[in-house]
């Protein structure tokens, strides 16, 4: 940490760009804490009291009762319907614009601080339990990131991660089962070619905006899965780590597990794998088996024509920005 200021590596962009597996790599580091999408706590863990990463209960979770303690002196003095309150009026989309200008005003200010406090409060304890240096949260909301920039106290580091939006699309027109949901059954949500393109290119524009603004480091997905291992030691030292050939360990050790069976100890050690105490995100945070990465191009004969050429001309800008115009080839990840 700098000083008593936490240091949290923020992952931002659109969902299923692959920062549930770029946390599982970072976390694998004792100096890591991957917390998940800490912007979905107030609902989906206090709330609906859905499974952490480690497949307990969040209000059975050892981690998150440490933190809760250490952040609020319990979760119960949390008025949630309050947060949400203030999260509507500080952490949408639509208030990009207002926090992403050089000041605010006093009423602004004091809520948009507010906001941010909470999140820099649940940073500073989750590193004090796990006894890390950086924590990641991959909560990918703009609107999030531009509030945490207000945040007093807060060391912020940005990652923008990127990915080919016809590939984004395609992930997220499949039905995804929500494994963390522990009555009944619930799915992830399914948007239209259209609805992505449009929340694709909003997303990233907001992080082009964000960068004028804050520490951000853009990386493209499929550089990421090219070269994971170069990936992690420049994420590393973004985050203002040292290179460690443990947080690769994942990929080249077979014994290795990515899964809740890899983090059993909530009272974490040096020599202790990793502790992936994940709030929301992919499914795949849930696995117990090792991570292999393989080139995937799915979406090339899977997407349909008319939806592929809808997201081609709805996102040209973007993608001719970020090199994907006529690129072949689109990585993916999977859990074996």
């Amino acid at each position: 940490m700098t000083g008593n200021n936490p240091r949290v590596l923020f992952v931002g962009g659109l969902g299923r760009s692959g920062s549930t597996l770029l946390e599982l790599l970072l976390a694998q580091s004792a100096d890591v804490c991957a917390v998940g999408e800490v912007v979905h706590l107030w609902e989906r863990a206090l709330g609906a009291d859905e499974r952490c990463g480690c497949g307990e209960r969040f209000s059975a979770c050892p981690f998150w009762l440490q933190v809760g303690d250490h952040a609020f002196g319990g979760w119960s003095t949390v008025d949630r319907d309050e947060v949400l309150a203030l999260k509507d009026r500080v952490d949408r989309t639509r208030h990009i614009p207002r926090l992403a200008k050089s000041a605010l005003s006093e009423a602004q200010l004091a809520d948009v601080r507010r906001y941010a406090d909470l999140y820099t409060r649940i940073y500073r304890a989750a590193l004090a339990v796990a006894g890390a240096r950086v924590v990641v949260d991959s909560s990918k909301h703009a609107s999030l990131a531009f509030a945490l920039r207000w945040a007093e106290g807060l060391d912020l580091r940005v990652l923008h991660l990127v990915r080919d939006s016809r590939a984004v699309a395609y992930s997220w027109g499949k039905q995804v089962r929500r494994p963390e949901v522990v009555d009944g059954e619930d799915f992830m949500p399914t948007f239209s070619p259209f609805e992505v393109s449009k929340l694709w290119t909003a997303q990233n524009a907001a992080f082009h905006l964000l960068a004028a603004r804050a520490e951000v480091f853009r990386l493209r997905y499929e550089d990421f899965t090219a070269d994971p291992a170069g990936t992690v030691r420049r994420l590393r030292e973004f985050a203002g780590l040292p290179d460690d050939p443990e947080a690769l360990r994942i990929l080249t050790d077979p014994s290795s597990s990515a899964g809740p069976a890899a983090r059993p100890d909530p009272e974490p050690s040096p020599a202790s794998p990793a502790r992936v105490h994940s709030v929301a995100g992919n499914p795949l945070r849930f696995s117990d088996g090792p991570l292999t990465i393989r080139r995937d191009e799915a979406w090339r004969t899977r997407l349909p024509r008319r939806s592929r050429a809808v997201v081609s001309l709805a996102t040209l800008p973007f993608r001719v920005r970020y090199g994907y115009l006529g690129q072949r080839g689109s990585d993916s990840v999977e859990a074996s």
